[in-house]
């Protein structure tokens, strides 16, 4: 293990690694297809789907870990979420109107929540509440012990939200989601419907439930996650997936109580040699790493990228579909989930998620 970290070490400094990261498509010796069924051919380790392009990636991945398919079948996954107490993923199967569990023990996948009102983006609250984005009824919802559903967000000065996407929680019980329009642009991913309130992000107040708008001067917000501290909101823009032109970016907002400053670039995510692709869901490790879904350029780059705190990007999941959205979880949450188009992945890392899920 040591003489290939120190070999990794030098061959990064060299840009080396980089530069040889090979198509997600192909096996170790890059001549056959990665076969990923139950049961299928074993990965040779280190797995060449975990690409370093900087020496502080090579500490997060174990030399004997390797990325692993749970399930397929779904038409496009999002919105992983990690239940502690159950030991659980639930995460979104959109446009088919569900919502799916891995349970950890089993390593068996069910149906959990038919119908699920077009859910995205989900999170559990410090209570372990379900917290859900619904597309179909363009508002966020809370599920209860007892089974009932609270309305946690469905309009702002009167008029609805859009398709409420992705979702936080805060310590002082404010709920941060962000709320672009794909969830209304036809019967796909919910219901067609017209735009009432500008693509923004808005924190409901845990207390009072009031809803205030945070800031509305993006093309369509879409992933959220805080630093681990709380001190800094990280928000990815993917303006760019109606108009070329338009962001594919990452912002950094310093929270000042409930709300926010000295907004910043944090990423653009052009790659030299391949181009930029749409940054989705994205999730801070406790060291401040932020690793993020960030795909629909294609082989070499579709997957999880994962950037240090002073935005430089550090590593790659390659993966053979287009990544929506991660979360942290497991026992120790030093286990990454990845919601990916068709499937659900998952890889053990050597570090551990900043929040609850």
């Amino acid at each position: 293990m040591l003489n290939r970290r120190a070999f990794l070490a030098t061959a990064v400094s060299t840009g080396a690694l980089a530069a040889s990261a090979r198509a997600q498509t192909a096996t170790s010796n890059g001549s056959t297809p990665r076969d990923y069924a139950p049961g299928g051919a074993p990965v040779q380790y280190p797995d060449p789907d975990l690409v370093a392009l900087d020496p502080r990636f090579l500490k997060y991945i174990p030399d004997n870990t390797t990325i692993r398919r749970h399930y397929t079948g779904t038409l496009w996954s999002e919105g992983p979420a990690w239940n502690g107490v159950g030991r659980y993923l639930v995460w979104s199967d959109i446009p088919n109107n569900v919502q799916m569990r891995f349970l950890e023990e089993e390593s068996r996948v069910t149906t959990f929540r038919n119908p699920s009102g077009y859910s995205n983006g989900n999170t559990f609250d410090f209570e372990g509440r379900q917290l859900s984005c619904e597309h179909g009824g363009r508002r966020v919802v809370r599920y209860e012990y007892n089974g009932t559903v609270t309305i946690i967000a469905d309009k702002f000065e009167g008029k609805r939200l859009n398709s409420p996407n992705d979702i936080v929680v805060h310590p002082d019980g404010g709920i941060w989601f962000t709320d672009p329009v794909y969830g209304i642009l036809g019967p796909y991913e919910g219901f067609k419907g017209d735009s009432e309130n500008k693509e923004s992000f808005y924190r409901v107040d845990g207390k009072t439930g009031q809803i205030t708008r945070i800031y509305d001067g993006m093309d369509k917000p879409n992933g959220i996650c805080f630093s681990p501290d709380y001190k800094k909101l990280y928000i990815c823009d993917t303006g760019a997936t109606h108009k070329p032109d338009l962001p594919k970016t990452i912002r950094v907002y310093d929270v000042d109580g409930t709300k926010l400053k000295n907004s910043k670039l944090f990423v653009d995510t052009n790659m030299p040699g391949k181009g930029a692709g749409l940054p989705d869901g994205i999730r801070a490790d406790i060291d401040g790493n932020i690793w993020t879904g960030c795909s629909w350029v294609g082989p070499g780059y579709d997957g999880v990228h994962i950037f240090a705190p002073n935005s430089d990007r550090i590593g790659i999941i390659l993966l053979p579909e287009v990544c929506a959205n991660l979360c942290f979880g497991g026992r120790k949450r030093n286990r990454l989930f990845m919601a990916a188009s068709q499937s659900l992945y998952s890889l053990f890392v050597e570090t551990r998620g900043a929040h609850i899920c």
